[in-house]
């Protein structure tokens, strides 16, 4: 097989098909976050890290006005032509999560499937956290997912899947290379293997992440001071089943509310 090593972010059209299976979910659980915790009252979302913008397209369809930066030009590109395809603004610009202001301060905000640890150091993750704080209405939320690093059991350290739309199909494996606990930093190798009815190849990468235990997350989010943590939930996106973070945590969403 044909073997391409580049980011698959600069890759948009598989990044979309991968990640996008659960997008359903996430929307539902935004507009219940939005019921649940600001009285069904939020208009405006923000998604920094919002890639290919499927979750913002999705909202904008259900009558949200949204927004959202990314680091990618070519995912942001993708995005916007998906808006335009809708006759929605393009409101999706190139930013750095670390230093960026919204055009309009928003009511609920979010950022899903760990792309806030691609914040790799302290400096990034607080400056990050004071950004969204400076965009946020009085007692905005906002939503991070993300897989903590737990102080008791395994961790899970590979996982495959599969997507499949018309005649394109991706299979995607990720796995763990290494993790420096004293660095904070987990790297990891992911592959998507693309099957087109002409064509067969692999692209491979490599993505280097903070880690996080639930201490250290939650005295991140205490030390910066902007917000505060209302409650958390796991990756089923249960709005009636709060969880209790503790050691054994791997996946969460953590509800911020801005103070």
């Amino acid at each position: 097989m044909e073997v391409i090593t580049e980011s698959i972010y600069d890759h948009p059209k598989y990044y979309d098909l991968v990640f996008g299976s659960d997008c359903a979910a996430e929307m539902k659980f935004i507009q219940q976050v939005n019921d649940e915790f600001l009285n069904g009252k939020a208009k405006r979302l923000f998604e920094p890290a919002c890639g290919t913008c499927r979750l913002i397209h999705g909202l904008a369809k259900k009558g949200f006005s949204v927004e959202g930066i990314d680091l990618n030009e070519k995912a942001v590109d993708f995005g916007n032509k998906r808006f335009a395809r809708a006759s929605f603004p393009e409101t999706a610009w190139v930013a750095d999560m670390s230093d960026f202001a919204p055009k309009k301060k928003y009511d609920l905000a979010f950022n899903t499937i760990n792309s806030f640890r691609h914040l790799t150091t302290a400096a990034a993750a607080e400056s990050h956290l004071a950004c969204m704080a400076n965009g946020a209405k009085k007692n905005a939320i906002y939503l991070i997912g993300l897989h903590l690093n737990p102080m008791v059991g395994d961790m899970v350290d590979q996982e495959s899947w599969a997507a499949r739309r018309g005649h394109l199909s991706v299979l995607t494996h990720m796995w763990t290379e290494s993790r420096d606990p004293k660095a904070r930093m987990d790297k990891f190798g992911v592959h998507f293997d693309i099957y087109t009815p002409t064509r067969q190849f692999r692209i491979e990468d490599e993505l280097a992440m903070r880690s996080y235990t639930w201490e250290q997350f939650l005295r991140m989010i205490e030390l910066e001071g902007s917000w505060q943590v209302e409650s958390a939930f796991d990756f089923t996106y249960k709005i009636d089943a709060p969880i209790e973070v503790d050691e054994t945590t791997e996946d969460v969403v953590f509800v911020l509310r801005k103070k």
